[in-house]
């Protein structure tokens, strides 16, 4: 097996686009929230109907109203860390100083001579 002393650029190292980053934090928003409706509705329906067990659903409940709205504004608005902050993006930085360069700068190139004669 050829070694080869450079690392290729894969498309899978690029990062998800911003319209992309924001539509799925958009998303995980709305899931979230409407799972706090859901808790709301359920508290309701449970306080109307004295369901058994009411002392442990209504604490239950409380604390899905309550930490779950937290919980989607933090992610909502939480984005990726920048590629300089990432552990493996330095590792990866380190490993390409590492490996030699894979050709060589235009200034160094070896020149081709040739020759004006007919």
């Amino acid at each position: 097996m050829k070694h080869q002393a450079y690392q290729p650029i894969l498309i899978t190292d690029a990062p998800r686009s911003q319209d992309d980053q924001l539509r799925t934090r958009q998303r995980r928003y709305i899931v979230m929230m409407s799972v706090r409706a859901l808790c709301v509705v359920a508290g309701a329906i449970l306080v109307g109907a004295k369901a058994p067990l009411l002392w442990l659903w209504l604490p239950l409940c409380a604390v899905g109203m309550v930490l779950i709205p937290w919980l989607a504004v933090l992610l909502a608005n939480d984005r990726p860390p920048k590629e300089e902050h990432r552990f493996g993006a330095r590792m990866r930085r380190r490993h390409l100083v590492e490996t030699p360069p894979r050709a060589l700068p235009a200034e160094e190139r070896p020149h081709r001579v040739i020759d004006a004669e007919p």
